[in-house]
């Protein structure tokens, strides 16, 4: 039992590295965008290193030279560059509600898009429901206009919340996504507005207590 939790600690950490770094450099340093991704990268690019390194030492029972450092390095950043591109920039169709709702993933920040990319490989049904809005969304919904909402893009340019949905999937799961999004260091709101779903936000720095 112990070594299948050395297992899943060994395989999760690096993911949970990844985003949970971002977050924490976008929440407590305020940096760009890009700057908190490309420091949660290098953060797991350290830990997949020392990763890469012992197992290599495991196998062939020594560590190689320089070159063969370099080699491995260049390979390891090169994946992770890829899975963080395809993560940001790509969400497959059936995990939105709709069209409309797949064109705005891009506005959404970039570490926010990584949360949601990566809890898909475990979560393939996961549905984005909401994204992007301006004021008189809030009306057309027949909700009151907010003047502080996430959903609105901030200064960065991005959009700092989204809505998953929760119907029709069973308490359990939604137990998990909801715990998975705090343990990255996201906010996350169940309620109700047009339907039941699970809002996740990521701290925006113009509106600290907004959500």
């Amino acid at each position: 039992m112990f070594w299948l939790l050395r297992l899943v600690v060994i395989v999760t950490l690096p993911f949970i590295l990844l985003i949970r770094g971002s977050v924490w450099l976008h929440t407590d340093y305020r940096v760009y965008p890009i700057i908190a991704l490309a420091g949660g990268l290098l953060m797991t690019f350290v830990l997949l290193s020392i990763y890469l390194t012992f197992f290599y030492g495991r196998i062939t029972g020594y560590m190689g030279g320089r070159n063969a450092f370099k080699t491995r390095s260049a390979v390891l950043l090169l994946i992770l560059i890829s899975y963080c591109g395809y993560g940001i920039l790509y969400i497959s169709g059936k995990n939105v509600k709709s069209p409309d709702i797949a064109s705005e993933f891009r506005s959404l920040h970039p570490v926010l898009r990584l949360g949601v990319s990566t809890i898909l490989l475990a979560d393939k049904d996961l549905v984005i429901t909401d994204a992007d809005r301006v004021p008189e969304d809030y009306e057309r919904m027949g909700l009151s206009r907010k003047s502080q909402s996430l959903h609105y893009r901030q200064s960065n340019g991005y959009v700092h919340a989204m809505d998953i949905r929760t119907q029709g999937r069973g308490g359990i799961r939604n137990f998990m996504l909801k715990w998975y999004f705090k343990l990255m260091g996201f906010n996350v709101l169940r309620h109700g507005g047009t339907g039941d779903h699970l809002h996740i936000s990521l701290r925006s720095h113009d509106r600290p207590y907004a959500y």
